[in-house]
């Protein structure tokens, strides 16, 4: 989704301001490790993401896209959302029809959801108030089939479990907060329902069960190219600085190579300042987990792309993978996607709240997750 853009001053503090960090940046980058190794370093690093991590999970991504088409297709999505109703409203105090947003944008991303809110015939089981929370209900479902395919084709089916119900007590939370907010903001307006939401009804392709299968599995599978496609720039430019900000050189002795992975080692300096904190809060492995979540921030792709690398060094384990699943669901990218999506909803002057509601969401998820984790461990 491109958000509007506007037009502004030429040469304005923001340019200087971004000059200033951007030399920084790269300076100390190109200093520590000279400038010829820093862009063998960032464009090899790019290119073994390209090929073993994307297409990874471009593959997983079509998997995905098909399954969820035939789940959509054959009725079992909709079955799901009349299962889901009855908790939905109970716990989010929102419409059981938000259950369809959810469940959307679990098969697919976080923008999906903005379809849903322009056709009348969802938008009018919502009072006003409520229609701004559906960007942070969603978001926290975004991606979420492909990050737990992913999270279970590493081998940690129970870790990805664990780590979608912290993904829910996430959601629990930022929605609420934000439903507090937009109440706060917009008031109580009234709602007129026109008829009973269908629960026996749903829509299916024309043609016989074999062409609607073949349709359905088709059409699942090309959103999945598109998904995979659509996360080229944030794994490769985004994974690539967090990579090269967390990593130190492959061979200390020798010292930089300009080889992939090579980097500064910042990253974990930071996160060791930090892990008193993050240790009991999130249960992290090593300080080096902690670029996990700061990139799915604004790219949950690329957050994925950062977790063989730390498998095959042993900086995480099971516990990490809960928490990851948990924060990179539940955030999801949610600063690339927050600001276009409340401009999309037309709630605009609320994009700050959703931003605090949802920063504070996958807090709780991630701490929930290893909560959660520890506490099935000692159970078991």
């Amino acid at each position: 989704m491109i958000s509007k853009k506007k037009r502004v001053k030429v040469g304005n503090r923001e340019t200087y301001l971004f000059m200033l960090l951007f030399g920084l940046l790269f300076g100390y980058l190109a200093y520590t490790m000279g400038i010829n190794n820093m862009f063998s370093t960032l464009m090899n690093t790019a290119h073994e993401l390209l090929l073993n991590t994307i297409l990874y999970i471009m593959a997983i991504a079509v998997l995905s896209g098909a399954l969820g088409g035939l789940l959509v297709e054959f009725g079992v999505v909709a079955w799901l959302n009349n299962f889901l109703i009855p908790f939905i409203e109970p716990i989010f105090k929102m419409p059981g029809a938000t259950a369809i947003g959810g469940l959307t944008t679990y098969l697919s991303d976080n923008p999906a959801i903005i379809s849903l809110v322009h056709d009348t015939e969802f938008r009018k089981y919502f009072k006003e108030y409520q229609i701004p929370v559906l960007c942070n209900f969603g978001t926290a479902f975004g991606m979420g089939l492909i990050v737990t395919s992913f999270m279970i084709g590493k081998g940690f089916f129970f870790s990805a479990l664990i780590g979608n119900l912290g993904a829910i007590i996430g959601c629990i939370v930022s929605s609420r907060l934000m439903l507090y907010y937009s109440k706060k903001e917009l008031g109580e307006s009234s709602k007129e329902i026109e008829e009973e939401f269908s629960k026996e009804w749903r829509f299916i392709r024309d043609g016989n069960v074999s062409f609607r299968f073949l349709e359905a599995f088709l059409e699942g599978g090309k959103m999945g190219v598109e998904i995979g496609l659509s996360i080229i720039p944030g794994v490769l430019v985004i994974c690539t600085l967090i990579m090269i900000l967390t990593f130190g050189p492959a061979n200390p002795e020798i010292g930089y190579q300009g080889l992939a992975f090579e980097g500064v080692g910042l990253l974990p300096k930071i996160g060791k300042l930090l892990f008193p904190i993050l240790k009991p809060l999130f249960g992290f492995t090593s300080p080096e987990a902690i670029a996990v979540p700061v990139t799915a921030l604004g790219a949950v792709g690329a957050a994925l792309g950062l977790i063989p690398k730390f498998l095959e060094a042993g900086l995480i384990g099971g516990g990490d993978i809960a928490v990851f699943t948990a924060m990179g669901m539940c955030w999801s990218g949610y600063l690339s996607t927050h600001v276009a999506m409340m401009d999309a909803l037309g709630y605009r002057q609320l994009t700050t709240k959703a931003i605090l509601s949802h920063t504070i969401g996958g807090l709780a998820a991630g701490i929930s997750a290893n909560l959660l984790y520890h506490l099935v461990l000692l159970l078991i």
